[in-house]
């Protein structure tokens, strides 16, 4: 399952590596690329995602979740 979060509060290739970094020790997920200029992030899930998981791990590195679209 391929799924875009929109990540707001990146600025750097530091926040890139924070955010990829937190969103690959979540249960289920097989890849992420993140985009520093689009401020989004291409995740692949091998299964259900839990919205408030992902939100979380994104909190815990100084970043905000703004939505979860389908790709």
């Amino acid at each position: 399952m391929k799924k875009v979060l929109n990540i707001k509060g990146m600025h750097c290739q530091n926040c890139v590596k924070r955010a990829t970094k937190a969103l690959e020790e979540l249960d289920g997920v097989e890849s992420v690329n993140v985009d520093l200029e689009k401020e989004l992030a291409n995740v692949n899930f091998s299964g259900e995602i839990n919205e408030a998981e992902i939100r979380e791990a994104l909190k815990a590195v100084d970043l905000e979740l703004v939505s979860i679209t389908e790709k």
